[in-house]
């Protein structure tokens, strides 16, 4: 993948500003696939088990239930809504959580006290809670601002980048991060409506996506779908953070012998992973093909349908 040039700087906010009002509603998401999670992460009473996503703390409290009182959970997020939700299920012995992203993981267990951890555990997809939430403009569906980032005030928003990126930037992001293959039309249908009418809302977005595309959002598929991907991945720098973390933060913090568990749902997230666990300096593959969930739950839970899980060990 080429690196993409953006014109607009982000700035990382580690204060866990106010979440949004009635953040501490009980979550709604399910986690895909935590018997698999569980079985891959290997745990035992008194480990020290890392959450670089707790969400609404779907898999984490099952983790909890599994270390025990003598184990130690350190939970993540760049959510503070979701930092609040995991809040209300976690017990509070031996828990601590941070507003921020897995890729700084290595200060958040300084402030912890912590010098290496037992597992590790990622899951790069979007939460159900966060879907569901009208302000942040993450489903295509309501018409909500189109925001996309996981933290106000980190980063522009997506209504803000559209607005500024220039239409080469934005054809390469939407065929890079969302292999997109009208990302040229969409590029120049954005840059046209801009110059009379800002696109800020995401019904806004995935009514033009249409319009472009020629269809109306009948298939299985909507026709946004990976052009909403695509914003998501650039506004957040996603996939920076995957990579940096897999060569650097997460084998500069998981002790030789640990055990890494990754959770992708498409083939970008994927591919990085995949790649970055062929530095056999740094993992022993535990997984030579990812897992799958199996068709039970893939019918009782849809969003884990495009989910695959990679586990790599940690060398001496």
């Amino acid at each position: 993948m080429r690196p993409i040039r953006c014109t607009i700087g982000f700035r990382v906010d580690r204060d866990p500003a106010a979440a949004a009002p009635n953040s501490a509603a009980p979550s709604v998401h399910v986690p895909v696939m935590v018997r698999e999670v569980l079985r891959g992460l290997d745990l035992a009473p008194g480990l020290t088990v890392v959450d670089g996503t707790v969400g609404g703390g779907g898999h984490s409290k099952k983790i909890c239930e599994l270390i025990g009182p003598t184990g130690r959970l350190i939970g993540i997020d760049r959510d503070p809504t979701m930092l609040d939700r995991a809040r209300s299920v976690l017990p509070t012995a031996g828990v601590s959580l941070h507003r921020g992203s897995y890729v700084d993981l290595p200060e958040f267990l300084q402030q912890d006290g912590v010098s290496t951890v037992d597992r590790i555990l990622v899951d790069l997809g979007l939460s159900s809670d966060q879907l569901a939430d009208r302000e942040r403009g993450f489903s295509f569906h309501a018409d909500g601002p189109l925001d996309l980032r996981f933290h106000a005030q980190e980063g522009p928003a997506a209504a803000e980048f559209l607005a500024n990126a220039s239409a080469a930037e934005l054809e390469q992001i939407l065929r890079d991060y969302g292999e997109e293959p009208h990302s040229r039309g969409i590029a120049a249908a954005i840059v046209r409506q801009r110059a009379t009418h800002p696109i800020n809302t995401a019904l806004e977005l995935a009514e033009l996506v249409a319009s472009v595309t020629g269809h109306k959002g009948r298939a299985e598929k909507h026709p946004a779908t990976r052009v909403f991907q695509a914003l998501r991945l650039a506004v957040n720098r996603e996939l920076e953070h995957v990579q940096k973390a897999l060569t650097e933060s997460f084998p500069t913090c998981l002790r030789p012998g640990g055990l890494l568990v990754v959770i992708s749902f498409h083939s970008l997230e994927d591919r990085i992973v995949k790649e970055a666990f062929r530095d056999a300096t740094l993992w022993e593959v535990v997984t030579p093909k990812p897992i799958l969930p199996s068709p039970t739950e893939e019918r009782v839970n849809p969003r884990s349908r495009s989910a695959k899980i990679r586990i790599a060990r940690r060398r001496s």
